[in-house]
Parts: structure tokens; sequence; C-alpha cells
């Protein structure tokens, strides 16, 4: 059983964060993917909670954290994961985040790493899509407001999920969709400038944090491919790859889990051995 949410006053707005997991253990926070909440990390708080601090939050323009106008940039959702930690008096903690929240993940392991023990960027990229392609989806939903964002939510399930997924696990995917369509449209629609305006290929070369790269085997949105290309760019990481599409960590929340821990687990062990 998770906590309760609760709302979390810091320097940069009053944020939705969940904690869960004994005060003393090491710290990991969460982040969500573009169009959930910090519910989507349900499957995953039991066993991540044994052995952490776990912190979630909605991330900027999403659920109960800042609806602010738009557009966002990485450098204000990154300086946003700070001001949590900083709020929480944690000095350190571990990453993990899907797809927007592995981005947000990439752009702290390079302008915030003295922050961070460990990243897991997972189902994510440098370049996450084209710059294009998301400044038509904010504009069609600013301009279609809350109906736009109904009829994303129509469409979700097959960029999220695999058929046999969806077709097995409809209620679960039925309540994605919910939670997608009644997200704020200006929140989002920023997240989405946000990524459209994001590439840190060039700049993957700074990241020394101990990195995992979780990639989706089918996943039609960010590639093994492009899991490959950011483990060639840093150095250390480790890649692993899951048999599910883009959100992973709830089609494959068991195989998420376990390679997640694996993966804290050696860095422990290496940082103990120095």
């Amino acid at each position: 059983m998770s906590s309760a949410a609760v709302q979390l006053e810091t320097t940069r707005g009053s944020f939705r964060v969940t904690v869960d997991g004994a005060a003393q253990a090491p710290a990991l926070i969460l982040s969500n993917s573009l169009g959930t909440t910090l519910e989507m990390w349900n499957p995953q708080i039991e066993a991540l909670a044994q052995r952490f601090r776990v912190i979630r939050y909605d991330t900027r323009g999403h659920g109960g954290s800042p609806i602010t106008e738009g557009p966002y940039s990485f450098e204000q959702l990154g300086l946003d994961v700070v001001a949590i930690l900083d709020a929480l008096g944690i000095e350190q903690a571990a990453f993990c985040g899907v797809s927007m929240g592995g981005h947000t993940g990439l752009w702290l392991g390079i302008h915030a790493a003295d922050r961070f023990n460990a990243i897991a960027v997972c189902n994510s990229a440098a370049k996450i899509g084209t710059e294009q392609a998301w400044k038509e989806r904010a504009d069609f939903l600013r301009q279609g407001g809350q109906a736009a964002m109904q009829e994303l939510a129509l469409t979700a399930p097959d960029r999220w999920f695999t058929a046999e997924y969806i077709r097995q696990h409809a209620s679960q995917v039925q309540a994605a969709q919910q939670q997608l369509a009644q997200l704020s449209v200006e929140g989002y629609a920023a997240c989405c400038e946000a990524l459209a305006g994001s590439d840190l290929r060039n700049d993957l070369h700074c990241i020394s944090v101990p990195t995992l790269l979780v990639a989706g085997e089918v996943d039609p949105v960010t590639t093994v491919e492009d899991a490959k290309n950011m483990q060639a760019a840093i150095v250390g990481s480790v890649i692993g790859v899951i048999a599910a599409s883009h959100l992973s960590n709830l089609e494959a929340p068991e195989a998420f889990t376990q390679m997640l821990l694996s993966f804290m687990a050696n860095v422990q062990q290496a940082k103990a051995s120095i």
C-alpha cells in the first residue's frame, strides 16, 4: 500500500508528491511519462519501498503539480526535481524516469550530476520525435481544448502498449486513457514544447553518473536503437531490453522492477568496494 499524495511546497511551486519507504533508506526519485501522473509507478512501489525512500511526483503540467503557462524546457523540468529534493532535505538520490521522465534524467545527468548517484533512463532518447510533430500536437491541443485531449487519449494505447497487452488488460488501458483525457491542456501542450526544443545528443558524453538505459523491445516511440545510441555516448552505461512497448514499467512490471533493482544493487556494490 503506497502513501497518500501530498502537496509539497518548494522554491519552484507546490508539487504533488508521495514518499514511501524508510526515512533513512537511500533516496530514489521517480519521474512520470508525458500524459501520466505519479500513479504510473504503482506496480513498482511495493518492491522499491523495501529498499529505498521512494519519492514520486507529478511532473509540471500534470496532475496536482504547477500548471504554469508554456512553453516549458527541460532545464525547468530538471530544476523542479532538484527543488523537490531540496524541499525534502535530500542531498543525493537515484533517479528513474520513463519517456519524458527519462529525458529529464539525461538533463540532470548532464547539468546536476552532483545530486545523483545513479540514473535510469527508460523508454527514452536524447532526442524524442521531431520538433515539428511536437509543436503540431501542442497547437492541436490548444485549439481543440479538452475535447482534443480526449481525442488524443483514444489513440494513446497504440503508442503505449502492445496489441496483446491492450487485449488482455482492457481495464488498465482504459484507466490510463481516462487519466490522459483529464489532464490540463496547457500543461500537456507545454511539455510537448519542451520535447520539441530539447536535443541532448551532443551532451551525452558529459554524463559520468552510473546510467541504466531501458528499452522496450517493440517500442515505436523510443526504440532499442535509440538506447544503443545513448549507450555508445555515455561511458560505462548499461542497456536492458524488456519485452514491452513504450510504457514498459506498466506492461512488464516485474521485469522492469527487477532490472532497476539489479542495476541499483550493482551501483551500491561498486560504491562500497571503492
